[in-house]
């Protein structure tokens, strides 16, 4: 066995994942060994089952079995190598990842150093020579590294000493005289110190990148804490409403159900009132015919005669003729209980807009005028916060921005995500619009409003008339008329909501909507008509509701 080993190499004896020599090893049905621990653990955590060396896909899992030849050689190889290793203990094997001597032969040592000149790298015995020897004295001595020949110029088979700050590259000294004469030159570890500063930038950058990243980690995280927060809250309110309603119907019906059956008892009662009458009289009448009928066969004269006359009129009866049981009423009893339970939703829907308002409140923005924007008739607040029509129109340059003919104007800020709110205080006035627009639409000209065309508006008309500019328009039902209107937009969503503030209600929602660009408040405070419109469209700061 001894002798076997030193023919073989450590190379054959390492198990390829762990790269060690090997323990329990067995074999694949290709023919590849591992360390039993080694392969099963690969296994256990790859989706397929294959070899790693030649990646031959097995479709069930092998069953293995120590090789004990393999075993019996590798422990025998372990063992030569520690009494190797025990011979020169001052010297230590080269490990994997570490560089290995290149002149030692069997066992490779450790690297002590790499010579530029002879593009070797040589253990504590093998780097004598460099030592003492005076032409060897001369060679370029480095820490071991790999790759030796990457360190030489290929075109002058020099080493690389400079380097060209010019072409940015390391050169060799011949370099400085032909390709890269005139250029500017700096010693390896200068230009390193250089590259090393700017590697000190890049990982700031990078460091700042990894916060940013670890920031909107916690901002996502945080996101998703306050949405489950929310759908807490809603499935909380929807199982309150609907637990509500539930038992509004479940109550409605079963007074529902008692008034029909105490109907239904007083007619069953009536009923029973009159049968047993009738029974009793039924009775008499039975009476008088057996009494009549057994007179009519007697033979005594006497009797008969004596008797007829009581028994010739009929027992004294009730008239029935006109005598009959009602049959109970229950028309609207139905309808009473559904309209019962309408008011009881009515009453529901109206705490929850009061809730929903309350939450929407909580995305409010500080909107201000864009005097760029706004027709030449419009006149706008020093504050930008209302805005009317004047009848006069301005002499303001006609920017791509303003809008002419259609006298509106739009907001400052624009969003492209997330959720915003604000109110405008509309009281005063006979007619108005107000809503978002897209920033891309149509200024100049006619101007036809509608989703399509890039505009959510919800406008009044004749001072009574509320429209939503959907396609088609859509007239609109309030209670009463809205002195201040809440706009809601969640960009994401697709949604835009108009509220009456005053009353928590919600007046109408654009749903379903595409927003791919940044959104715009858009107002139009409409014409003054003598007075009659001329109270201005005022951004109002919002005052959460109660």
């Amino acid at each position: 066995m001894s002798a076997a080993s030193s023919l073989l190499s450590e190379e054959q004896f390492l198990c390829s994942i762990c790269l060690d020599v090997f323990t329990d090893p067995v074999s694949t049905p290709c023919g590849h060994s591992f360390c039993k621990n080694c392969i099963t653990q690969h296994w256990d955590v790859s989706v397929q089952c294959q070899c790693p060396m030649c990646n031959n896909l097995f479709y069930r899992r092998p069953e293995l079995h120590v090789n004990t030849f393999i075993s019996e050689m590798a422990a025998q190889f372990r063992k030569s190598a520690q009494m190797k290793a025990s011979s020169c203990p001052d010297q230590r094997c080269a490990k994997p990842g570490e560089v290995p001597c290149d002149v030692c032969t069997g066992t490779k040592l450790k690297a002590l150093k790499s010579c530029l000149v002879c593009l070797a790298s040589y253990c504590e015995t093998h780097l004598e020579p460099h030592q003492r020897m005076t032409g060897l004295k001369k060679h370029k001595l480095i820490d071991p590294v790999e790759n030796l020949e990457g360190r030489m110029c290929k075109k002058h088979d020099r080493p690389l000493e400079l380097f060209c700050k010019t072409d940015q590259m390391c050169v060799c000294q011949f370099c400085t005289e032909s390709d890269h004469k005139s250029h500017h030159f700096v010693p390896l570890k200068e230009g390193c110190e250089g590259k090393k500063a700017e590697l000190g930038k890049t990982e700031a950058e990078i460091q700042q990148k990894i916060q940013e990243r670890r920031l909107k980690i916690e901002e996502i995280k945080h996101s998703v804490e306050l949405s489950e927060e929310d759908a807490d809250r809603e499935i909380a309110d929807s199982v309150r409403v609907f637990t509500a309603l539930m038992q509004s119907v479940e109550r409605g019906q079963a007074e529902l159900i008692e008034t029909i059956q105490e109907k239904q008892k007083t007619t069953e009662k009536q009923a029973e009132g009159f049968i047993k009458e009738l029974e009793q009289e039924i009775s008499e009448l039975m009476k008088r015919t057996a009494e009549v009928e057994q007179l009519s066969r007697t033979e005594d004269h006497l009797h008969l005669l004596q008797s007829f006359p009581s028994l010739n009129t009929p027992p004294h009866t009730k008239d029935w003729t006109e005598v009959s049981v009602h049959r109970s009423s229950y028309e609207g009893t139905v309808r009473r209980a559904v309209a019962q339970l309408e008011e009881t939703l009515r009453k529901e829907m109206e705490k929850l807009l009061v809730v929903e308002l309350k939450r929407v409140q909580q995305y409010a923005v500080d909107v201000t005028l864009d005097p760029d924007t706004a027709h030449p008739v419009l006149i706008l607040s020093d504050d930008g916060k209302q805005v009317n029509h004047g009848d006069v129109r301005k002499n303001l340059p006609d920017n791509p921005e303003r809008f002419s003919p259609c006298a509106c104007v739009l907001g400052k800020q624009s969003f492209s995500s997330g959720r915003f709110y604000y109110e405008v205080q509309v009281k005063g006035k006979t007619e108005w619009d107000l809503g978002v627009a897209r920033g891309s639409i149509n200024r100049k000209g006619g101007i036809t409003v509608s989703p399509k065309n890039g505009y959510w508006i919800v406008c009044l008309r004749n001072g009574n008339k509320y429209k939503a500019r959907a396609d088609p328009r859509v007239l609109l039902s309030v209670k009463s008329k809205p002195q201040k209107v809440g706009v809601f937009v969640d960009y994401e969503e697709g949604l835009v909501s108009f509220y009456d503030v005053d009353a928590a209600a919600l007046i109408y929602s654009f749903t379903g909507c595409t927003f791919t660009e940044k959104l715009y408040p858009i107002f139009c405070p409409s014409f003054n008509y003598g007075g009659e419109n001329s109270a201005p469209l005022i951004i109002s700061p919002v005052n959460h509701t109660d």
